[in-house]
């Protein structure tokens, strides 16, 4: 082979070479661009992994709504509210054996038998919107009411006193049974009446009044 020809070969040769080395470097780097990749993809399943956590954050806060929501529930129901974003105990109601009683005799409209009820040390409770329950002798004659209208519900507590006025006789004839003791409730259904003594009375078609927070307005009248 002659030097020329043999020259023209070894360059040939020098630029195929080349050629394949530059293809190898490309195949190279986009092995590893795909490398890259498909390493990416990892990343998702750590985003995926922090799911839960949130779940079970959102969970607590719904069991914490569900307490505070129970407790207020809770404290809604209890007791009477005052209009001050306080609630107060509601009284029981009165029984006679509840009250401290007492009577005294007075003059006004003809003479009358004043009853007065005031709640034991300690006790708080409450007269209901009804008639007092008075009775006189041993056929249990029961007082009629003395005014047209129901009266109010009192609270009994402390220093407070109810009053209720007894006319034990309101006929202008000369009958009626002599007795010295009247028979008071707070209803019929009491299991603990009172025996008030009050002197020597005539009774005949007696009325009581309805309680009053004032002795005044416990006047018996026909």
């Amino acid at each position: 082979m002659s030097g020329n020809r043999r020259k023209a070969f070894l360059v040939s040769a020098a630029l195929v070479g080349g050629m394949l080395l530059m293809t190898a470097c490309e195949d190279g780097d986009t092995a590893t661009d795909t490398g890259a990749a498909q390493g990416s993809p990892s990343a998702t399943p750590a985003a995926d992994a922090a799911s839960p956590s949130s779940a079970g954050s959102g969970e607590g806060a719904d069991k914490g709504s569900d307490t505070t929501g129970k407790g207020t529930e809770d404290g809604a129901g209890s007791g009477a509210d005052t209009g001050n974003g306080k609630r107060e105990p509601v009284g029981q109601s009165c029984g006679s054996n509840d009250i401290s009683w007492s009577s005294r005799s007075e003059t006004q409209a003809g003479g009358y038998i004043l009853v007065m009820a005031k709640a034991k040390p300690g006790i708080t409770c409450v007269l209901p919107a009804a008639l007092p329950v008075v009775a006189f002798g041993s056929d249990g004659t029961e007082a009629g009411p003395a005014e047209q209208s129901v009266g109010q519900q009192i609270t009994l507590s402390g220093g407070t006193t109810a009053y209720a006025g007894v006319n034990p006789k309101t006929t202008n004839s000369d009958g009626g049974k002599e007795l010295e003791s009247i028979i008071v409730s707070v209803a019929n259904d009491d299991p603990d009446p009172v025996s008030l003594r009050v002197g020597t009375i005539t009774v005949e078609d007696p009325i009581v009044t309805n309680w009053h927070t004032v002795p005044t307005d416990a006047v018996p009248f026909n």
